[in-house]
């Protein structure tokens, strides 16, 4: 490993000494900003999936966003199972339940039956399940993933980055890149933990 490396992860590990989430509950306008920069696009999946209008969805999202603020600071990763991604689910889902139920009491709404259809899906608990599994191997890993890790690239060196980037998104061995790179295979090593940490702060996933 060269000085250069290091130099580059004791500045990247300055950099992210708390996570995304811990900087939002602070108020911390940036940190919000990134944070609705990731996820709103995958609130806005559940929600297009759970067959919200176009014309509702701006309002609803925001309306997840709203509670999200008000109670972060109830949110605990004191289990591994315990994902800020599930947290949010947990709203979006209780959101969308009270919007389908305002739907449903409308006096002479049309589709209100539909609005009664729909709620029950979303209040089956294995529907959710399924559902959920769904959206995490399609647009979490294709969408909020990518958003994430454009946000941090700036934070290392080419180097280190290519390292990650050859090893984890490529799926090439350590030995490969490392030729490739001029390092030896624990540099890259090295480099692709720690770009995988600094994306788990990214996205809430590593305990304050």
């Amino acid at each position: 490993m060269t000085s250069h490396d290091l130099d580059d992860g004791q500045r990247t590990d300055r950099s992210t000494s708390r996570s995304l989430l811990a900087d939002a509950r602070l108020a911390n306008p940036a940190a919000w900003e990134r944070l609705v920069r990731i996820y709103a696009p995958l609130v806005a999946s559940w929600c297009r999936r759970w067959n919200v209008p176009e014309q509702d969805l701006v309002d609803l999202v925001q309306e997840v966003f709203i509670s999200v603020s008000s109670h972060l600071n109830r949110f605990r990763k004191e289990r591994p199972a315990d994902t800020f991604r599930g947290w949010l689910f947990t709203i979006a889902r209780n959101k969308m339940r009270d919007h389908l139920r305002r739907r449903a009491n409308e006096p002479s709404a049309v589709g209100g039956s539909e609005a009664t259809q729909q709620l029950q899906q979303i209040l089956d608990p294995p529907h959710i399940d399924r559902e959920f599994e769904n959206i995490t191997d399609t647009v979490l890993m294709d969408g909020l993933l990518l958003t994430a890790l454009e946000l941090i690239r700036g934070e290392f060196q080419e180097n280190t980055w290519q390292a990650f980037w050859g090893v984890v998104v490529d799926g090439r061995s350590a030995a490969d890149v490392a030729a490739d790179l001029n390092m030896k295979p624990g540099a890259v090593r090295v480099a692709k933990s720690r770009v995988l940490l600094r994306l788990r702060r990214e996205l809430g996933d590593v305990p304050d």
